[in-house]
């Protein structure tokens, strides 16, 4: 019998596909729920080093933790996509893509299972600093972003503005404040991905404005 048919099935994609299907049409309002995230804190522009070593790190963690559990627990899951919250060193904290990336802060991060818990994600870094993978400084976290104005970007990442604009506006004129920090989700690997052809969901936590 392949031993695939005792594998138990656990898909974040499916169970949050309704979060993470929006329109490049139109922006779409969202409740999101507390879930676990490995991330990576770090700043400076994307092309840095810096920000490459911490892609490595959650992707080396996130897919060797994936590939243990199947292994160890008989629980298959797909790693799911990387996100980043981004902001800057101005006094607001808000992002605007106009300013310096120099001044650029992100956290990226990739949701992880419930049943994934530091005593997991421990063992995956102790395996791959003994392999001689260099790790940067990383945490398992639980992030409740709550309500949110999200809408899809097409296209490469260097034409976010105008999107970005247009979700500013909807809070503007939905009765909306911005309520946390500007969160992109990549569909698809960005390391492999055409700049044309790449998919970004843009996202901003959002709560109604006190009258």
């Amino acid at each position: 019998m392949d031993e695939t048919t005792h594998l138990r099935k656990a898909d974040l994609r499916k169970q949050f596909r309704h979060l993470y299907t929006p329109s490049d049409k139109e922006i779409q309002v969202v409740d999101l729920p507390p879930a676990r995230f490995l991330a990576v804190d770090g700043y400076g522009e994307p092309a840095s080093a810096r920000f490459q070593r911490a892609l490595t790190a959650l992707y080396n963690i996130s897919f060797t933790t994936k590939f243990a559990v199947k292994k160890e627990e008989k629980i298959d899951y797909p790693v799911m996509a990387l996100e980043g919250l981004w902001w800057t060193s101005e006094p607001t904290g808000r992002f605007d893509p106009k300013i310096p990336r120099s001044d650029w802060r992100w956290t990226l991060m990739i949701m992880q299972p419930d049943f994934v818990d530091e005593g997991r994600i421990a063992e995956t870094a102790q395996r791959l600093r003994t392999k001689g993978k260099v790790l940067e400084p990383f945490r398992l976290m639980t992030f409740h972003e709550g309500l949110a104005a999200q809408v899809l970007h097409l296209g490469p990442y260097s034409a976010e503005a105008p999107t970005i604009e247009r979700i500013w506006k909807f809070i503007r004129e939905g009765g909306y404040v911005e309520n946390g920090r500007h969160h992109e989700i990549y569909i698809g690997d960005p390391r492999r991905s055409n700049p044309s052809k790449l998919r970004t969901i843009l996202r901003q936590p959002i709560r109604k404005k006190k009258i």
